[in-house]
């Protein structure tokens, strides 16, 4: 055997204790692997959070975090695209299928309007008009659902609401808000940080805001062991084992 046909040989072998160790951590990924479906906001928010505290108390879970809205995550559990979503709700106003799925409500939130410091400081004011700038949502998404069920009813008389943008993404609308845009009315976790320097201000002392719950939801019926650990995971960060932003 020539000095070169031994490199090869030696390279073939490395080559297969690679491609055996691949295929082992391909086989734990797989066993371990949960897909997790999140409405954008939380994605963007809390999701992070809660998977980094799931790899805390399970190492070697694999997950795949999938940023939808809240029609679409129910699509995913439904063709069981996603073993668990993350997503908002209404308190008292539950939606979903409950013969198909079961949930766990983790925290509590509130829809609040917000607007860039300067601006706000007339409307904090009480400053008579007629009409507030707003960016508005789809009707067909959830939190354009919520602004005309819940949010426009609740303005006073004399305030009249004018969109001046729309779009289907809170993190859009906080960020037009924070330009000064116009008011946008975002979930409290996501603006806190942007509230805390300073870019935006609260104004739900003068507007109207609706309370939210963060929910975990999954199908009923037979699971794998990796489901139902990360399941009771989840259950347990209902007793305060990782904090909302402040």
């Amino acid at each position: 055997m020539t000095q070169g046909h031994a490199a090869q040989i030696e390279e073939l072998a490395t080559a297969l204790r690679q491609l055996v160790i691949d295929l082992r951590r391909g086989d734990r990924m797989a066993s371990n692997r949960i897909v997790i479906a999140s409405q954008h906001s939380l994605t963007a928010s809390l999701a992070p959070r809660i998977i980094q505290d799931l790899h805390d108390k399970g190492p070697g879970i694999y997950v795949r975090l999938r940023s939808a809205n809240l029609d679409e995550c129910f699509g995913l559990l439904l063709s069981r695209n996603a073993d668990l979503a993350i997503v908002y709700g209404v308190p008292g106003a539950d939606a979903f299928a409950k013969d198909y799925l079961e949930s766990v409500d983790l925290w509590s939130d509130r829809l609040i309007p917000v607007l860039r410091p300067d601006l706000a400081l007339e409307v904090l004011a009480g400053i008579e008009t007629s009409e507030l700038p707003i960016v508005a949502y789809p009707r067909e998404v959830f939190f354009g659902t919520i602004m005309a069920e819940r949010i426009l009813p609740a303005l006073a008389p004399t305030t009249v609401a004018l969109p001046r943008a729309e779009t289907a993404l809170t993190i859009a609308a906080l960020e037009m808000a924070a330009a000064g845009v116009a008011a946008a009315w975002v979930p409290e976790t996501l603006a806190a940080i942007a509230i805390a320097q300073g870019r935006l201000t609260d104004l739900s002392a003068v507007l109207p805001v609706c309370p939210l719950s963060i929910r975990a939801m999954r199908l009923k019926g037979h699971r794998g062991p990796a489901e139902d650990m990360i399941w009771d995971q989840i259950l347990a960060l209902c007793g305060g084992k990782i904090a909302l932003p402040e």
